[in-house]
């Protein structure tokens, strides 16, 4: 009985042709069948080629019938009859088209570049119209229009069209497009003129620039000059945050290059006065460098002083309680502004950040401002009278009843008896003895009139201080050392006795931790 199975190799060897897949496929691609081509149909006679019209004809409205919607189809149908030399169809064809894609901007221009390339002139030019009533937004088609009769060299027909294009108030490159034109022909009034509506519709910055240019080039320096005056009031008018730095830029750049450096430099300034830090710093730079090249010293100072102006405007903004800001804020103006309305200013809106609580350790800073500012008048402006008033404003300011501040007390009475107003001096003090009695007011009051020589004046200052503090040791040892100098040793032997019979004190401290504290506070 044969078991059936697979046949056995019986030589395992390799074959002495090899045989590659890139063979394989050479010889596949050799051996392969020419694809099928359509015949070339020659056409003998003119009823075979109404025949073939008819046929392709039959197609395209096929096709149509199935997807009325398909353009492409309803321009290849159009293309065929164009070929056909068939124009009228052709034409008929693109109207049917419109009236199912009347906004189709292609099928617009494929329809007048039908016209333009058979040189029916008049038809291309009923379409644009057409076009562009209908569509007068879309400036391809306005372009393409202008393009044509420039072409024509119908430059009043050019002008026309343009005209018509501007009363939509299109995008500025169109109405550059048509100043270009217009300086193509020399007409530079009428590119003028066109500029002047131009800035109007379109009053950006870049805008007024480029007339300026233009009138460099063809006009005279007092034409730029009006164009530039003219964007800045403008601009200004609608707001000093619409005027940009370029303008400004550009305008000083000019008056430069004609060698009218004190008209930059007033530009300059002006932009810097009238625009933000973050608005204005290409002409910071600008500026700089222009005072480098061109001005003194003062004007160097000048750019210095307004950057650090802006600089601490910011700051200032962003914490208006931070008063070591508003002290170097202050420091820089003083030294570098000539302008005391500028300076007081100044002062006035730095006091007019009060400590928001009514806590000492937060009026300490802040009540160095109201010294600053009293010194300033009464040195610099030399305004008494309003030097009198910061005064007053600032002890009205403080909160006695919580706490007070012995030294404006004592400045202001000082600053009376510069004036030689002792008698309000001594009242301002005698108030600040009623309304809040420290021991450094009544120190206070007592160096003054000892420098006065008013020693029965300080004799009753000193009995007041023993009543209201009776355990101010300092107090009592100054007191006998007073009488002591005056000669009385038996008036200072008591008032030392009196002294140690009070309870509790120690006369051989020198400074008690009461009066250490109003140091540390002062």
């Amino acid at each position: 009985m044969d078991e059936r199975g697979p046949p056995r190799v019986k030589n395992k060897a390799a074959a002495p042709l090899q045989i590659s897949a890139e063979q394989i496929l050479h010889e596949a691609y050799e051996s392969r069948e020419s694809a099928l081509q359509v015949p070339k149909q020659r056409i003998a006679d003119l009823e075979e080629l109404h025949e073939f019209q008819g046929r392709k004809r039959k197609e395209y409205e096929d096709a149509l019938r199935w997807n009325r919607q398909n353009i492409n189809q309803w321009i290849r149908y159009a293309r065929f009859e164009l070929e056909q030399k068939e124009y009228a169809r052709a034409r008929s064809i693109f109207e049917r088209t419109l009236e199912i894609a009347p906004t189709d901007v292609p099928l617009w221009l494929r329809y007048i570049e039908s016209e333009i390339k058979e040189r029916n002139i008049n038809h291309a030019r009923n379409l644009f119209d057409r076009a562009v009533t209908l569509l007068p937004r879309i400036d391809k088609l306005w372009y393409k229009y202008v393009s044509m009769e420039e072409a024509l060299t119908n430059v009043t027909g050019t002008r026309q069209v343009f005209e018509r294009w501007m009363e939509w108030e299109p995008e500025p490159q169109a109405w550059l497009s048509y100043i270009n034109m217009e300086k193509r022909y020399g007409e530079i009034e009428r590119a003028r003129s066109i500029f002047e509506r131009f800035t109007i519709v379109h009053p950006q910055s870049e805008n007024w620039i480029k007339w300026a240019r233009f009138e460099d080039e063809y006009g005279t320096p007092e034409n730029v000059r009006e164009v530039y005056a003219t964007a800045v009031d403008s601009l200004r008018a609608a707001g000093d945050e619409f005027v940009d730095e370029t303008l400004l830029g550009s305008w000083a750049k000019y008056e430069t290059r004609q060698k009218n450096f004190q008209k930059a430099r007033e530009i300059y300034r002006l932009g810097l006065d009238t625009l933000s830090r973050a608005n204005s710093m290409r002409l910071y730079n600008a500026y700089s460098a222009f005072e480098k090249q061109y001005g003194e010293r003062e004007g160097i100072e000048d750019v210095v002083f307004k950057k650090r102006k802006v600089k601490y405007e910011e700051q200032v903004h962003e914490s208006p309680r931070d008063y070591d800001i508003w002290f170097a804020y202050l420091n820089m103006a003083e030294e570098s502004s000539k302008d005391t309305e500028e300076i007081r200013d100044l002062y006035e809106r730095s006091i007019a950040n009060v400590p928001p609580t009514a806590e000492k350790r937060h009026w300490r800073r802040y009540i160095f401002l109201w010294i600053k500012y009293a010194i300033f008048e009464e040195l610099v402006t030399k305004d008494f009278d309003q030097t009198r008033e910061v005064y007053k404003a600032c002890l009205n300011l403080i909160p006695h009843k919580k706490f007070t501040f012995a030294k404006i007390w004592y400045m202001y009475a000082c600053f009376e008896i510069r004036r030689n107003n002792l008698a309000v001096a001594r009242k301002q003090l005698g108030m600040a003895l009623g309304m809040c009695p420290k021991p450094k007011l009544f120190k206070n009051y007592i160096e003054l009139e000892m420098k006065l020589r008013e020693f029965d004046r300080c004799r009753k200052i000193y009995e007041k201080f023993l009543q209201t503090f009776p355990k101010y040791s300092q107090a009592w040892l100054d007191y006998a050392e007073l009488e002591q100098m005056l000669g009385d040793e038996d008036r200072a032997r008591a008032i030392l006795e009196l002294a140690m019979s009070i309870p509790g004190i120690n006369l051989d401290q020198e400074n008690n931790e009461e009066e250490e504290q109003e140091e540390v506070e002062e």
